[in-house]
């Protein structure tokens, strides 16, 4: 009985030792950047970026990981702190609650769950490591927790007013910031429509439909099927568009994003893409769907990593912006990043000036990148939240 006692103290210890250390290695692994900061550009570009009154960026996965994300780091690729060095207004917090092992952009198997061993190893609550729904929650709870937590300086927008009383704030104090919830792939209600309410309740105002797998919604991009939008879909995308959800249609199969283009009576985003033209890929838009979320009245977030982009540098990125600014004006483009999202950006949140610099390289005027550093999601954000 004592060697029993003894054995399994000893895996405690050795859980406790494991949770406090592993975590923090993975995130350096894999979530790196081609350039550590500082960032330094021209005197022009660091002017028009300095008198950027809205940064915005539509997609980053922090919540995933096991980092505060009220103190500075020196690895990953977004916290508060940072956010507000980058003068950055507003950051979208993207929820994953599930992955498949050997995730690709091909195809990927419906039933893997990557998640299982990640929420083991980071030490989450044992509720989340079965179960998608509370991992969704549990990640709605600690942004909470770092608004709490932030002395004023970060807060969650739910609404337009809310936004509107955090911009009012933010005219006379750059050094605050703020951040709303989406959710990539709605298996994380795990079936059940009515623990789409138990998100929006716990603050989601961003959904996805699919993720890197199929699920009873529809087709993934990367899934096994590329099938269309189910009819349960349907009675789902009506529940999201009554809640004034905003619908994100990233990771949508052909097919499904046709369906959805087609029965979807509100403007839709795709929150982090790149697009064909730029860059072949089956994650990446055709020029036909590009075009047809611009007409809905919607915004597309330029992804900034090399699985999007075709490149590591900021001009890979802004080569995919200018693209879709020629093809469908700049006032439906925006930042998506993909920061923390298991990929190496070319900096972190605090180098859109080279971001900045290397759109005006590709010719875009100051104007065109007012809109797309955050203008856009400003007045969409106001409009449809």
């Amino acid at each position: 009985m004592k060697r029993l006692l003894k054995f399994v103290i000893g895996i405690v210890i050795l859980y406790a030792l494991a949770i406090r250390i592993v975590p923090e290695i993975i995130d350096k692994k894999i979530n790196k950047v081609s350039q550590q900061p500082p960032y330094t550009v021209s005197q022009e570009a660091q002017q028009l970026f300095n008198s950027l009154e809205f940064i915005a960026d539509l997609h980053c996965d922090a919540l995933l990981w096991k980092r505060n994300l009220n103190k500075q780091h020196d690895y990953g690729q977004v916290d508060i702190p940072r956010l507000i060095a980058g003068n950055v207004a507003l950051q979208a917090f993207t929820i994953v609650s599930k992955v498949p092992y050997g995730i690709n952009f091909q195809a990927n198997e419906t039933e893997s769950d990557m998640l299982q061993a990640h929420s083991f190893i980071a030490g989450r609550t044992p509720s989340t490591w079965f179960n998608v729904t509370n991992r969704a929650l549990a990640q709605c709870d600690e942004l909470r927790k770092y608004e709490r937590k932030s002395a004023g300086k970060f807060s969650i927008i739910y609404n337009a007013d809310d936004l509107k009383k955090y911009l009012e704030k933010r005219a006379n104090n750059r050094n605050i910031t703020a951040g709303f919830l989406g959710l990539e792939g709605l298996q994380a209600w795990g079936g059940n429509i009515e623990n789409l309410d138990k998100l929006y309740n716990a603050g989601v105002r961003m959904m996805a439909p699919v993720h890197f797998q199929d699920n009873e919604m529809g087709g993934s991009a990367h899934g096994i099927t590329k099938v269309g939008l189910s009819d349960f879909g349907k009675k789902v995308l009506k529940k999201i568009a009554e809640k004034n959800i905003i619908l994100d249609v990233s990771h949508s199969s052909p097919e499904m994003l046709d369906n959805v283009l087609a029965v979807y009576p509100k403007p839709l985003i795709t929150s982090h893409t790149g697009v064909a033209g730029t860059c072949p890929s089956p994650r990446n838009l055709s020029d036909k769907h590009l075009k047809a979320i611009a007409k809905s009245g919607g915004l597309i977030g330029i992804a900034m990593f090399e699985g999007a982009v075709c490149g590591i540098d900021a001009m890979a990125t802004a080569k995919a912006i200018k693209y879709t600014v020629n093809l469908v004006g700049a006032e439906h483009v925006a930042l998506g990043s993909d920061f923390d999202g298991a990929v190496t950006t070319p900096f972190d949140i605090t180098g859109l000036n080279m971001l900045v610099e290397a759109m005006l390289q590709t010719g875009l005027s100051h104007d065109q990148i007012r809109l797309i550093m955050g203008e856009n999601v400003r007045r969409f954000w106001l409009e449809h939240l």
